[in-house]
């Protein structure tokens, strides 16, 4: 195993971008911490979003004066698209593409779209990844507070010989170099992002957590006492891991806890499990999930939407709708 190597303040240094205008391609969440980051750190900004939108008002409340996508892209240096994987191609297509010059560089906040070809920039322009390892109002709160969120960085085409120095400078003017830049590639960003989601942070442990409510009310234990024990406790076992580890996890909890977690964990995940996941990142790397994505989405979002609703309507869910009401200290949001 080799070290990462991460990159910080003194090592990105943020002269490559000044003078230089940067268009932010949609003000979502990651869009909206980038623009206000990079303005707050004495660069140019520029926002591009759609007119009418949520997002476009909050633009203009935070500042900016959005413009249309093609426009955006005609006075930009450097391109950061922050829209949604499922959208980028056609926004490529129709407003990013067409505007492109050589020496311009093309930034992404995630591979995806770029490892899986469904975009292809020409090879006079650069094409660089800042990826933030946590959500966008996370990248904005740490900021704000004189930190930053971890990134990962990587240069798929070096058109100038400038494309590090330029992704490494936009990864400081959002904070990132402040804990740290840490150099990969796209192939590794966008599959083990993938994986990372599917197997462990959102897929298997939201499936675990309703298994575990589900076997306990169906012992006939009160959903309320199933749901404290198999999904309001999950923070603070997932704060004590953030925190330290597994180690300072096991060392604060007790003996009792920590002797099941030890004999018991390896029942729960078992070869059969380790098995399914290695199948799950095999249809990562070779496009599948993309395919099957980016499908699902074209042809109307049916399956993405009713699985939705019967998870939005669960009973864990109905049952931690009725308990967060009762929890003041919790800064309760539904949806």
């Amino acid at each position: 195993m080799t070290d990462a190597k991460i990159y910080y303040e003194k090592n990105a240094p943020k002269t490559a971008l000044e003078g230089k205008t940067i268009a932010i391609i949609g003000y979502g969440s990651q869009g909206h911490a980038h623009s206000q980051n990079l303005r707050d750190s004495g660069l140019k900004v520029v926002v591009s979003e759609l007119e009418g939108t949520d997002n476009y008002q909050l633009a203009r409340k935070h500042g900016f004066s959005p413009l249309a996508a093609d426009q955006a892209v005609k006075q930009a240096d450097l391109i950061i698209v922050t829209v949604p994987d499922e959208v980028q191609k056609k926004v490529y297509e129709s407003a990013i593409g067409p505007n492109l010059k050589a020496g311009k560089t093309l930034g992404f906040c995630h591979g995806f779209n770029i490892h899986f070809k469904y975009i292809t920039p020409p090879k006079e322009v650069n094409v660089i990844m800042i990826a933030p390892k946590g959500p966008g109002h996370l990248v904005r709160s740490e900021y704000e507070k004189g930190g930053g969120v971890p990134c990962l960085v990587a240069v798929q085409q070096d058109a100038n010989g400038k494309a590090k120095e330029i992704a490494l400078a936009w990864g400081n003017g959002i904070g990132g170099a402040r804990a740290g830049i840490i150099e990969t590639t796209f192939k590794e960003e966008t599959e083990t992002d993938l994986f990372g989601e599917q197997v462990v942070l959102c897929g298997g442990l939201t499936a675990l957590i309703k298994a575990g409510f589900e076997t306990l009310v169906q012992a006939g234990y009160q959903p309320e006492i199933a749901y404290f024990e198999c999904m309001h406790e999950v923070k603070l076992i997932v704060d004590l891991m953030y925190q330290g580890g597994l180690s300072y996890m096991r060392y604060s909890i007790s003996n009792t806890a920590e002797y099941g977690d030890l004999t018991r964990g390896s029942r729960i995940i078992t070869d059969q499990t380790k098995a399914e996941m290695k199948k799950i990142l095999a249809e990562i790397c070779s496009g599948a999930f993309a395919k099957e994505w980016i499908n699902e989405v074209n042809t109307g979002k049916k399956k993405f939407n009713e699985l939705y609703q019967k998870d939005h309507d669960s009973p864990i869910e109905q049952v931690g709708r009725k308990l967060r009401k009762l929890m003041a200290w919790i800064d309760e949001k539904e949806v």
